[in-house]
């Protein structure tokens, strides 16, 4: 199902001249390295001031490649959950305004943990994800970052998780968003295996809504899922040459999501180094992953494609820790606290890594803050697209000037989250919310408990102390702004089991949480 949009481009500086003389400059391929699931930590490269014992745990030599040849962002965020931040991606809205505040699976269908919820009761949210039509019900209308690509030349080409869509909606096949190739894409957001002796999960009785679509030329061999999408990848890269198209390769990675399963490959070493088995384990889906960048970066080298290939690494969430990992839970992400579905930092701050030839400095370190929405217009920007007639309002701002360093960090440009519903494990941040981020000030509002919590991340990046009643002023502040781009976006608001009541919007309460005086 294609769809066409309207695009006006920005001819400069990708002029194909017809005067014999002068060069011929085309746009530069993209590829959207996305991992689902991984942590800030978890890597060899250090995001932070100083490396921790988790740098020193993973083995990711490609992720410390791509930082020594590009620039590497010590704030990039996300959202606390993978399909909102992949709808981010493909519109350049914030969760708030496309309203997929969840992730998706079952059509018309809250999730089960939101049914019965002991004090709210959860917004019927975009369940069905993103749409290419209008009219499609609780989807959010809007154009395809992939089909704004497709529609000035590009041959797009998706791999791996798509998460975009439920089960029996447009938006669950990549192929209806603008992609000319979909591998292993479809509604689930996690595997059933990822071993290729268990087919991926097909042919398992009861798990076919988890099952890995395609690949069916490895099934019953000896292959890790990560690698199999990888040569998948290569070989859609192969048939692009032949067309003499730029490319969009939107490589999302399954892993490191659950279920945490052993890469052969690399696994020994850390059962050698005393992880125990579940550590060790996630560390092997971290290296395979990097050994899947590596293959990708050699393959732009291979075949002279290197110098004019983008390369945006990013995760689509902070780390998982309150369950399903081994030792303590709301660690693996220290000294961020907390992980996935958390509004704290380890549920949303990101590794995020850009190369791109002769416009970004080799080894060069951002402190800008960056949101998910924002890869969006800078996607299009570095296409060359200057401005387009989209269907949905576009939250996010470019930051190709922050890459070609014509730009330094401000940090005084608000960022959003929020998050009307229910994840389902207990933690730090962990619950609906909404959040906004201020300079170094950061102010999280729970909506079932009516609390805040203020934090100043430049002093605490650990979020340790609770600054809001020492700071009554900057705590309203935060308050305001949060409210009024809750406003402006038109956000859904859980409401109250007990009253029947929508919540309140946090600037509501401030005197109440924090009584003049």
């Amino acid at each position: 199902m294609k769809r066409s949009f309207v695009v006006v481009l920005l001819i400069l500086p990708y002029l194909i001249s017809c005067e014999p003389d002068e060069i011929v400059e085309v746009p530069p391929n993209i590829i959207v390295f996305l991992v689902d699931d991984m942590g800030w930590q978890d890597t060899s490269v250090p995001f932070w001031t100083k490396r921790t014992a988790f740098n020193d745990r993973y083995h990711t030599p490609n992720m410390e490649r791509l930082a020594s040849e590009g620039m590497k962002f010590t704030q990039a965020y996300a959202t606390p959950v993978c399909s909102p931040t992949r709808v981010s991606l493909m519109t350049g809205m914030n969760t708030a305004r496309h309203r997929v505040t969840n992730w998706t699976l079952r059509r018309d269908s809250l999730q089960p943990m939101e049914k019965n919820h002991d004090s709210l009761i959860f917004p019927l949210w975009n369940v069905n994800g993103m749409s290419p039509v209008s009219g499609d019900s609780l989807a959010v209308h809007a154009m395809p970052l992939a089909q704004a690509l497709n529609d000035i030349g590009y041959y797009t080409v998706h791999t791996g998780k798509a998460h975009l869509g439920a089960r029996g909606t447009a938006g669950e096949n990549p192929l209806n968003l603008g992609f000319d190739v979909n591998i292993a894409g479809h509604a689930a957001g996690a595997p059933e295996s990822y071993l290729g002796t268990e087919n991926f999960g097909n042919g398992k009785p009861g798990k076919e809504i988890w099952a890995v679509p395609g690949l069916k030329k490895y099934h019953g061999k000896d292959i890790f899922l990560t690698e199999a999408l990888t040569q998948e990848a290569i070989e859609a890269l192969d048939t692009v040459l032949t067309t003499k198209k730029p490319f969009f390769l939107y490589l999302a990675h399954y892993a490191v999501h659950t279920p945490i399963m052993g890469d052969e490959r690399f696994l020994a070493k850390y059962l050698e180094k005393g992880l125990d088995s579940t550590e060790a384990k996630y560390a092997s889906m971290v290296e395979g992953m990097d050994k899947s960048l590596g293959d990708i970066m050699d393959y732009l080298t291979e075949k002279n494609l290197a110098d004019n290939t983008v390369i945006l690494f990013m995760s689509d969430n902070g780390g998982l820790s309150a369950h399903g990992r081994g030792g303590e839970p709301h660690t693996h992400n220290k000294p961020l606290s907390s992980g996935k579905g958390s509004m704290r930092e380890g549920g949303i701050r990101e590794p995020m890594l850009v190369k791109w030839p002769d416009k970004v400095e080799p080894g060069s370190v951002s402190d800008y803050q960056i949101i998910i929405e924002d890869f969006y217009p800078t996607i299009l920007e570095i296409a060359g697209i200057d401005s387009l007639k989209t269907i949905q309002k576009v939250d996010g701002q470019s930051f190709l000037s922050v890459l070609t360093g014509e730009q330094e960090y401000q940090g005084v440009r608000p960022l959003f989250w929020h998050y009307p519903n229910e994840w389902g494990p207990d933690g730090p941040g962990i619950g609906a919310a909404s959040t906004i981020r201020k300079g170094d000030w950061k102010l999280i509002y729970y909506h079932a408990s009516r609390k805040m919590e203020l934090f100043n991340l430049k002093d605490d990046i650990g979020e340790t102390s609770n600054l809001f009643k020492d700071h009554p002023e900057k705590a309203k502040e935060l308050a305001e702004d949060l409210t009024q781009h809750l406003i402006d976006v038109n956000a859904q608001m859980p409401k109250d089991k007990h009253t029947g009541e929508q919540i309140e919007f946090p600037i509501a309460l401030f005197e109440i949480n924090n009584p003049e005086p």
